[in-house]
């Protein structure tokens, strides 16, 4: 159960402008994690960069799914610290990666998380997807996407043939279940997100496997050097493509869609609706199938969760937990039905809370309900690993909430898609490029279902939300909706 704390706020100085008068007050889990002041930290030499693609972090175990199985990542949970409230910049895979591979809000900066650290004398090596690569096409192809090659002291590609792979394929919102290879929905194909493939085999043909594989691979053969290595698997990102054991444990009938409300849609501006909803897309004529979408993201998930579980044993194996920090993320979140809405790109809670996992030796496991984001990881594996950061990041160090679980480094996290949103502990708010506005009340409303931006009676509040927002965005120069 979460027990109230007051929080000690390490907000840097450029932050308390915007912070004056407000109260914040955080849930944590267990107890908060000062090391003893006789015990040496462990000298953190190596990182261990894991990257999801599409993963919703309410969907592990972890995070409170009681259906979904995830051992290895609940195992990496129990031994580190868990962020209940990250948030991603970016709400699609290219600009999120782009994002937090260079500590910037929006575009690029001068050098990446892995080029700094290979500057400063580290092996860097990217194991399957980090940076954008189109899924399926870039996998499919075995090609680099949209790397950035100065990154890395070495890179490998995972190539797969996903919705190509022999076995029983389903194209979910068309109602097509067949075993023929011919007229399936791939690259660039319009229908390709509701693509599920349940397959006889062992899983040693699927990216994800070929990544961990890879990735064991650098961990033996560089285990005498400071490393970064960054492994990035594709799912669950659609084609959710498993061997049929991964399906067997999600009978479809046993799933359950996320809450839909008659009338739902009709406070949302036209720039919060996504344009993938079950009445446009047709999924919406097959009720089934949206119980069977989640049946193949969870085998997707629990497919990606065993190869996670591969690294993380390896390096136990190799003596390595000692000297290596492990990062668990994904690039964003996903909408599986919630408000009828499918995939991403939008600032909704779903696709802008993402699952952040960080196990640092020396430092005590637990939760945190500071709020974070994806821009805070690079300076944070620098702090760890003793290296200076670059100029002009625009993250913050979570150092000090690793040290102390009940501390606050930021009042609020920013998110974009068609405008910007803003993330507090209390309300979340979406202002949008044509102007129109969202706002919930997350306390009382965490499934967004009520918009109280037009609401006289948070006309204050919709306001204060408003101003926090502007000045986050002047102080980092991020153009305004």
């Amino acid at each position: 159960m979460f027990g109230t704390r007051g929080v000690k706020s390490v907000v840097p100085v450029r932050c308390l402008r915007i912070h004056t008068g407000c109260l914040l007050v955080t849930f944590v889990c267990g107890f908060t994690s000062v090391l003893s002041a006789d015990k040496p930290k462990p000298r953190i030499k190596n990182v261990l960069f894991i990257v999801s693609d599409d993963l919703r972090a309410g969907v592990l175990g972890c995070y409170g799914d009681s259906m979904c199985q995830t051992p290895n990542i609940d195992k990496l949970a129990a031994e580190a610290l868990v962020f209940d409230r990250a948030y991603c910049q970016g709400t699609v895979c290219g600009p999120s990666r782009t994002s937090f591979m260079f500590s910037r809000y929006k575009g690029k900066g001068d050098v990446t998380l892995g080029q700094h650290f290979r500057q400063n004398g580290r092996y860097s090596a990217r194991v399957g997807k980090i940076f954008h690569m189109r899924v399926p096409g870039d996998i499919i192809a075995g090609t680099d996407g949209q790397d950035v090659p100065e990154t890395w002291t070495e890179r490998f590609n995972s190539q797969g043939n996903e919705a190509h792979t022999p076995g029983d394929y389903a194209c979910l919102n068309l109602n097509i279940f067949t075993t023929e290879l011919e007229g399936r929905q791939s690259t660039k194909m319009a229908h390709r997100m509701f693509v599920s493939v349940a397959y006889d085999g062992t899983g040693a043909d699927q990216p994800d496997h070929k990544t961990a594989s890879k990735t064991v691979e650098l961990l033996q053969k560089h285990r005498d050097e400071q490393f970064f290595i960054a492994a990035g698997f594709v799912r669950p990102h659609y084609p959710m493509v498993a061997p049929h054991r991964y399906f067997a444990p999600y009978p479809w009938q046993k799933t359950t869609v996320p809450e839909q409300r008659p009338g739902d849609l009709d406070d949302i501006p036209k720039l919060g609706l996504p344009g993938s909803r079950s009445a446009l897309n047709g999924i919406d004529m097959y009720p089934d199938n949206q119980q069977r979408m989640w049946a193949a993201y969870y085998a997707a998930v629990t497919f990606m969760d065993e190869q996670v579980g591969r690294l993380v044993d390896e390096l136990d194996r190799l003596g390595l937990r000692e000297s290596t920090a492990i990062v668990f993320t994904s690039d964003h979140g996903y909408h599986l039905g919630d408000h009828t809405f499918w995939q991403k790109n939008n600032v909704h809670e779903q696709v802008t809370r993402i699952p952040l996992i960080i196990s640092v030796p020396g430092f005590q496991p637990g939760r945190t309900d500071s709020i974070v984001e994806l821009v805070d990881l690079f300076p944070t594996l620098c702090e760890l690993t003793s290296l200076s950061s670059p100029e002009g990041l625009h993250g913050t160090s979570l150092v000090p909430v690793l040290q102390d679980h009940s501390v606050t480094v930021k009042q609020g996290a920013l998110s974009f898609a068609k405008g910007a949103s803003w993330r507090t502990r209390d309300w979340s708010y979406m202002q949008y490029n044509d102007g129109t506005q969202e706002m919930y009340d997350m306390e009382k409303d965490p499934g967004q279902f009520t918009n109280l931006a037009a609401d006289p009676k948070h006309s204050a509040t919709l306001q204060q939300q408003a101003a926090q927002l502007k000045a986050r965005l002047a102080e980092f120069n991020v153009k305004s909706p």
